[in-house]
């Protein structure tokens, strides 16, 4: 038996013996600026009872020294100073807090338009996405920006809050006319799991608790719905994905004969004796054993952290990719995907930058830029050559080396890029292959 060196590693998804990862649902919440976002979040920890004594006394205490009557709920979670002077959100704030039925991550993205790219990164790994409106408003632009981008995101489930129903009188009518406007425009997106929530974050209503005021809504209250809904699909159908983040050879006399590859399990499962094959050079080869932590296991599951050892010594590198031998992603260098452009430097076409996929970075071209999409009418806009910050649009991508992508459709995980500037290493815009966004329009007016 090959004997295991204890390697460090941590988890939050690993369970004994790889049991399955108890229900976790990680959300992102998103609004135009004043809609209430901070109040809400704020208000859904503290009557979930997810706020510490002190926590709560602080808020109490910078309240009462700006001259506010009651608690500000919104202190809860603008926890930059900037942002409590401004009192804007400007960062993705990640709250941790769970009740007796569920565990959640939460992060809470900027609703200014130009934090627009933060909304990338905090829904970039959710499963649902809260949006809130402002019942005196209804649907402005940027929700329908934040619809767009949690739709090219792919999150599966997809909560309009309408907020501040107490400024309308609780009128059934002005949330009917809100709820109908926003689920045909995501409809049109191809979200299919839309839910519509009445509720006021000040007040109370609907958020935790069922309102006295709305007896006409007959749905669950927000926390109800992210407590129920469905998450997580069956890793057993999804084909296995390993990026190789590090090459384990210890140097020492009593690991002689080992070599072992760790990285995160990005989806699906992974079994001793499983067929895989080495991406991209197309190796073949058996799982021989899988180590938790320093403990041999028989199987690991997406989300964790292991490392794999394979039955053959095969030439492999951070970067490469292990994968189901009977189920490969494309291994192609010629990349087409939707993008969301996150930099004030504007992506044109000809420019060189680097591509950073799982673990593997490799340079890259960008041969095209094929249109941007009004978020809108959902119109492509074909021959601006460019993308702007916050813009959507399509680009063909040209490597120095070959890729194993997956469709974003199918894999959000394996599906999805970065592009970087390599002067300076910053990120210009977060990329999605394959036909993540297909209700875009060739022309014509919204359908």
């Amino acid at each position: 038996m090959t004997t295991v060196p204890e390697v460090s590693e941590v988890s939050e998804f690993s369970g004994a013996g790889g049991a399955a990862p108890a229900a976790l649902l990680r959300f992102a919440t998103a609004g135009s600026v004043d809609d209430g976002k901070s109040t809400l979040v704020g208000r859904l920890l503290h009557d979930s009872k997810s706020v510490l004594a002190d926590q709560w006394e602080a808020v109490e205490r910078a309240s009462a020294s700006r001259g506010q009557e009651g608690p500000d709920l919104a202190l809860l979670t603008d926890g930059l100073r900037a942002e409590r002077e401004q009192g804007i959100t400007i960062d993705v704030a990640h709250r941790y807090f769970a009740t007796p039925r569920r565990r959640f991550v939460l992060a809470d993205t900027p609703g200014h338009v130009q934090y627009t790219r933060n909304m990338v990164t905090g829904a970039s790994t959710a499963e649902l996405t809260v949006i809130l409106v402002d019942a005196r408003h209804g649907v402005v632009e940027q929700t329908r920006r934040h619809t767009a981008v949690a739709a090219l995101l792919r999150v599966p489930h997809l909560v309009l809050a309408v907020n501040k129903m107490d400024l309308v009188g609780y009128e059934e009518s002005v949330f009917a006319a809100i709820a109908a406007e926003f689920t045909a425009y995501a409809a049109s997106l191809g979200c299919a799991e839309v839910t519509v929530v009445p509720l006021s974050a000040l007040a109370g209503d609907n958020v935790v608790e069922a309102s006295a005021h709305m007896d006409w809504y007959g749905g669950p209250t927000l926390l109800e719905h992210l407590e129920s809904v469905a998450v997580g699909g069956d890793p057993d159908r999804e084909p296995a994905r390993f990026p190789v983040q590090y090459v384990i050879r210890p140097q020492s006399a009593r690991y002689r004969d080992y070599r072992g590859y760790a990285g995160q399990l990005a989806s699906g499962v992974l079994r001793v004796g499983d067929p895989v094959a080495v991406l991209p050079s197309g190796q073949s080869s058996t799982v021989a054993g899988i180590d938790v932590l320093g403990v041999e296991r028989d199987l690991a599951r997406a989300g964790q952290s292991v490392t794999v050892r394979l039955a053959d010594d095969l030439d492999i590198a951070r970067g490469d990719m292990i994968t189901a031998r009977d189920a490969r992603p494309v291994s192609t260098r010629d990349v087409r995907a939707h993008v969301c452009h996150l930099h004030e430097r504007e992506l044109a076409a000809g420019d060189q930058v680097l591509l950073k996929h799982t673990t593997r970075t490799v340079r890259a071209r960008v041969a095209e830029i094929s249109y941007r999409i009004d978020i809108n009418s959902l119109e492509r806009c074909p021959g601006e050559g460019v993308l702007r910050v916050n813009d959507i649009g399509r680009v063909v991508l040209r490597t120095a080396e070959p890729l194993a992508l997956d469709d974003y459709a199918g894999n959000r995980r394996t599906g999805s890029f970065l592009l970087i500037d390599p002067a300076d290493g910053m990120t210009l815009a977060a990329g999605m292959a394959g036909e993540a966004l297909t209700a875009v329009r060739a022309g014509g007016g919204r359908g």
